[in-house]
């Protein structure tokens, strides 16, 4: 992706001096906070966050994975894009990827596999109906690089 060939979104972050380790890139887990805030962008197309919340629903992370593709540096604007790769009736897979916020180039990916909880009993249950046929709207049905609805033989 480039912003000649897809716009970006507006930049969501910028790398702050406290998250640049003493390589002089930033740390591997304020990459994991800027998908957070990727996530917390994505939720709302998908009936997700306070809406959920509000119906005793939540989602949690049950793996994630990153790719770290190009160094990050104090002061570089961050954009994140964000797809729904697959959905079951308990699962969700999703797909982030961090561009620099002006220049367009990628700077990592992550894929998280959440999980729909019920917040009164803290355990796994089903999606609602119609946050499923928002699931159907986004997702693109392609597979994730590392991550899958369900375990991988092997």
């Amino acid at each position: 992706m480039s912003p000649e060939t897809t716009p970006l979104p507006p930049p969501l972050a910028v790398v702050r001096p406290d998250w640049v380790d003493n390589n002089g890139h930033m740390n591997m887990g304020y990459y994991m906070v800027v998908f957070d805030i990727a996530t917390d962008q994505l939720w709302p197309s998908l009936g997700l966050g306070a809406p959920f919340r509000a119906r005793n629903l939540g989602t949690f992370a049950a793996e994630a994975w990153v790719n770290y593709v190009r160094e990050a540096h104090e002061g570089m604007p961050l954009s994140c894009t964000n797809e729904v790769l697959g959905y079951d009736s308990k699962r969700l897979l999703a797909r982030h990827s961090m561009f620099h916020g002006t220049e367009g180039w990628l700077a990592a990916e992550n894929e998280v596999l959440y999980l729909c909880v019920d917040l009164g009993i803290r355990r796994v249950t089903t999606w609602p109906e119609d946050v499923l046929a928002r699931f159907a709207v986004r997702s693109t049905g392609q597979p994730g690089r590392r991550l899958a609805l369900t375990r991988r033989a092997g």
